[in-house]
């Protein structure tokens, strides 16, 4: 039996995002070429970020059919199963008998073929009990944490952090945004090209959606706008949308100096470039020349001319004889708000890990502000909703910086409001401390942490 090009690709992806500690949107976009149909490509995207998301849940499914741990099978037999029981639970329009013969195949293809019958045997049993609700089969004396770890396929410890800090209504709320697609939000370069870059996509057969937060934001579905001709012209980047908020409330001016500290990818690096103008300053640092490079190729795509890169660890004393008038620091971090675009993330992170992060963010950020001239502004921001990362290290910074303050709440939301939707206030995305907040569940983006600092 033939299997479909799909399955195959999110096949060896899951394997490599398993063995190899790989990000599955990176494979993706090297393994979705043009050559691929778009059909093909959606499926391979839906199992393959759809396993990753669901991996909890589906390995308490499997367990229940397993007469050993789901972590003692091989990994090829595994992801296999894995899915074929996503298609069976989650895909109404993918035939039962396709999911099923498919998984075995992909198991026979890996040469595991003496797990072949396990592998069928377990997707039929799964296949006639598809519909029943899982409630049934936990425990009554579960904890509630590990309840919701297994519905919605969070780690346990984290789920526990997030009932402390949020409750439970929004913690579920957090959970089910975590496992649904995000928005494949991107952002205008030239807003007087708007129906232009629009009608191009339309053209190559995408749906576009008006931004949910900024003004210069929009969204696509149906494709992948990154083929696109418009893509590659330059008029367009895909980013989320509270990633695209965040350099706009450092409030860089024409002829600003300007330093982006942990600046890869450079998404953020080129809102800065351009409020700065030809006058302006504009270095771009990172600590990999692998992903200096990839960010030079970006700025050439969105004709960008006027940054300097350079490589460094921003966590030691910074190699510049002046000070900048702005500086980001867009600071390494868990990534605990884009747990929906990058599922692996949550099957990886560990409790230890946050509090060696807020060490290095806590390092950087200090370095940063060194630099920072008088008069200056700084925006310390994360992907992260661990508090550890975010309110504590500007705090910590706080306590070690005198003469450095948190800019006045209103002036943040001063800042934000002007490049926001129509209709859309600044009001709820600053809390009052002034820092900038975003929630999976409560926007249509990632969570993201932003503290205006002022010296």
């Amino acid at each position: 039996m033939a299997i479909s090009p799909a399955r195959k690709i999110a096949f060896e992806i899951l394997l490599r995002v398993e063995s190899e500690g790989a990000y599955a949107t990176d494979l993706l976009h090297e393994a979705l070429g043009a050559t691929i149909r778009r059909e093909d490509a959606a499926l391979a995207t839906e199992i393959s970020l759809g396993v990753l998301r669901r991996r909890g849940l589906l390995d308490f499914l499997l367990a229940r059919q397993l007469k050993k741990p789901v972590t003692r099978l091989d990994l090829p037999v595994l992801v296999a199963l894995r899915i074929g029981l996503y298609q069976l639970r989650f895909l109404e329009k993918i035939p039962a008998r396709a999911a099923v013969n498919e998984s075995v195949e992909l198991v026979k293809r890996a040469r595991k073929s003496s797990a072949a019958p396990l592998v069928n045997a377990v997707l039929r049993r799964a296949a006639a009990e598809s519909t029943t609700l899982v409630e049934q089969w936990i425990p009554r004396e579960t904890p509630r944490s590990e309840h919701l770890a297994i519905l919605h396929s969070h780690p346990a410890w984290l789920i526990d952090r997030w009932l402390a800090q949020i409750g439970e209504a929004r913690t579920v709320s957090l959970l089910e945004a975590g496992n649904h697609p995000p928005r494949l939000s991107c952002v205008l370069h030239d807003a007087s090209k708007r129906a232009e870059t629009f009608a191009a996509l339309a053209r190559a057969g995408l749906r576009v959606e008006d931004g949910s937060l900024l003004r210069d934001a929009f969204a696509v579905r149906g494709g992948s706008p990154s083929h696109t001709a418009a893509f590659r012209d330059g008029l367009f980047s895909i980013q989320d949308e509270a990633s695209q908020a965040i350099p706009l409330i450092l409030g860089v001016r024409p002829g600003d100096q300007v330093l982006d500290l942990c600046a890869a990818p450079g998404g953020k690096t080129s809102p800065l470039a351009r409020a700065a103008g030809s006058q302006g300053l504009i270095v771009a640092a990172d600590r990999h020349v692998h992903r200096l490079r990839a960010m030079e190729a970006q700025f050439h795509r969105v004709r960008l001319a006027s940054v300097s890169l350079i490589e460094l660890d921003a966590s030691r004393p910074l190699p510049f004889s002046a000070p900048f008038q702005k500086i980001l620091v867009d600071a390494p971090c868990s990534g605990t708000g884009t747990l929906a675009r990058h599922p692996e993330i949550r099957w990886r992170l560990a409790p230890e890990n946050i509090r060696e992060l807020r060490v290095l963010q806590l390092a950087i950020l200090l370095a940063a502000i060194r630099q920072l001239a008088s008069g200056g502004r700084l925006v310390y921001s994360t992907c992260s909703l661990e508090k550890e990362e975010n309110g504590d290290v500007v705090e910590a910074a706080l306590a070690k910086s005198p003469g450095l303050r948190l800019a006045p709440r209103e002036n943040v939301v001063r800042e934000l409001q002007p490049h926001l939707a129509a209709g859309i206030s600044a009001e709820p995305l600053i809390d009052a401390r002034g820092y900038f907040r975003t929630l999976p569940g409560e926007q249509l983006c990632d969570g993201f942490f932003a503290a205006v600092l002022e010296k």
